[in-house]
């Protein structure tokens, strides 16, 4: 028990990392390693607070609250899930990203250490402060879309429609073996940070230059951010749970927690889950300058994403979308589908804290990650690869390696780096992107570099495989995303055995 540490006050008291709070009524505390038959007496602020073996918390002050813990027996090690039900694997991938939409070409580029930042052409960026992102080009819809939507769609859409229609096909699911399937159990939840961005500015100009009559009838259905799943639903008669989750650049992770806890909580069989995004158009880019997160390198766009290092001024834009197929282990081995990894957990924390600056303290993160161990039965040990948030920004990147070094106390054995660093900060689809990034490291035994390690950070002390890619078997992986409104997420990932 030598961690257990509290303090007492007027205001409350703390167990561990727990606080609990006291508002004039007798609060309910839950400590996993607190026993009954132990008594611990402690002083903070001239109050004496005794915890005794009837389980109350006393403490002699003028402002004395009673506060009844409930004993529990001592914590034992994490256990994974063993229930085939419960236990959630990989059975297909898909993605659109800067490199094209085939998986093992998009891992390749990574490995080779290319970078798919460039000028963006688009449209005419001369007169932005920032004018260079990690921009598609090339992508084609063809074989996934009609012409007639295909010119119709945002974006944003045509990413999440080709990715989720070649993740199913990566799982064999195809059509004609869906229309045979109970597909009220098969569900969709595709979330995205921006939505339609191309649909809702072209609306706004729209209004503004012809009047409310010219907005085209597709002005909302194409921006709202449900859509993605919606469409996907739509085009393959998927008919389980659908929506949308909007965490900015934590929303890919938030789905595949939500479209886990479908699987475990038995209402679905299969989860269609990840993230999209195309915010590479004026009003992003410019909406992004005026927040002033963006990296200004504009004369040398390959090295201005550079997670850790101490030249680093900001983050690259990218997009793209980054969807997994999710399956219950049963009933994957019962239609014959090939594991490519499993899913072990994950977990959803806010910082409360600020609208875009992270905590100093990474208590919002920390605790994240602890609770995404705890929910996937693993120990911080087993953990050896971390794909980090890591966008390249002054606060976030050192807040998010403290908040690392505080979960995982020896990191010695540990690999981890940063895939924005070659393709941008894909925001919505950012988590997506690096999920499959995440698995490909499990499946291949290679982690990919993290670009421009020029002059890194001294608290960085965990190995980051700077500028050439490394082999190394993944045991255990967490991938890291956050975003804008203190939204954090974490998700884990290990290679599948039966």
């Amino acid at each position: 028990m030598a961690s257990f540490v509290s303090t007492a006050s007027a205001l409350g008291v703390v167990f561990g990392n727990r606080q609990v709070k006291s508002n004039g009524a007798a609060s309910l505390a839950q400590y996993s390693g607190l026993r009954p038959a132990e008594n611990f007496q402690f002083a903070s602020a001239g109050i004496t607070t005794t915890i005794k073996q009837s389980g109350l918390i006393c403490s002699s002050g003028p402002k004395c609250r009673t506060i009844r813990v409930m004993a529990s027996p001592t914590a034992s090690a994490p256990k994974r899930e063993k229930d085939p039900k419960k236990r959630i694997v990989i059975t297909g991938m898909g993605l659109v990203s800067v490199f094209g939409s085939d998986i093992d070409k998009f891992y390749n580029k990574l490995l080779e250490g290319e970078s798919g930042i460039s000028p963006i052409d688009r449209f005419d960026a001369s007169s932005f402060s920032v004018r260079f992102g990690g921009q598609i080009r090339d992508f084609s819809s063809k074989g996934y879309i009609d012409g007639k939507n295909d010119r119709r769609l945002d974006d944003c859409w045509r990413y999440c429609l080709v990715a989720g229609r070649r993740a199913l096909e990566e799982a064999s699911l195809s059509p004609q073996v869906l229309e045979n399937m109970d597909r009220t159990r098969i569900g969709v939840v595709v979330g995205s940070g921006m939505g339609g961005l191309t649909s809702f500015t072209t609306g706004v100009e729209a209004l503004i230059q012809k009047g409310y009559k010219k907005i085209t009838p597709f002005f909302i259905p194409y921006s709202i951010t449900n859509m993605g799943s919606a469409l996907l639903a739509i085009d393959t008669g998927l008919m389980g749970p659908n929506y949308s989750i909007s965490t900015a650049c934590a929303t890919a992770n938030y789905c595949f927690y939500a479209a886990a806890n479908h699987i475990r909580r038995g209402e679905t069989d299969i989860m269609v889950a990840g993230g999209t995004e195309a915010a590479i158009i004026p009003t992003g880019v410019g909406g992004f300058i005026a927040c002033r997160a963006l990296s200004q390198r504009n004369e040398y766009p390959k090295r201005a994403s550079r997670p850790w290092d101490k030249d680093r001024d900001g983050f690259v834009m990218g997009e793209g979308c980054g969807i997994l197929v999710m399956e219950s282990l049963e009933h994957a081995m019962k239609r014959g589908a090939n594991i490519i990894a499993e899913y072990l957990g994950g977990a959803v924390t806010c910082d409360a804290h600020h609208m875009t600056d992270p905590r100093s303290d990474g208590l919002g993160v920390s605790s994240c990650i602890a609770k995404s161990l705890e929910d996937a039965g693993v120990s911080p040990e087993e953990v050896n690869y971390v794909n980090a948030h890591a966008t390249s920004t002054l606060a976030g990147d050192l807040a998010e390696v403290n908040a690392i070094k505080k979960v995982f106390k020896d990191t010695s054995e540990m690999k981890m780096n940063g895939t924005k660093s070659m393709i941008g900060h894909g925001l919505g689809a950012a988590g997506g992107l690096e999920a499959i990034t995440t698995i490909k490291a499990i499946t291949t035994g290679w982690l990919h570099p993290t670009l421009n390690q020029d002059n890194l950070e001294p608290e960085v002390t965990i190995d980051t495989v700077p500028n050439v890619k490394k082999q190394h078997h993944v045991n255990v992986a967490i991938s890291n995303s956050f975003g804008f409104g203190g939204h954090n997420s974490v998700v884990v990932f290990a290679p599948f055995s039966p």
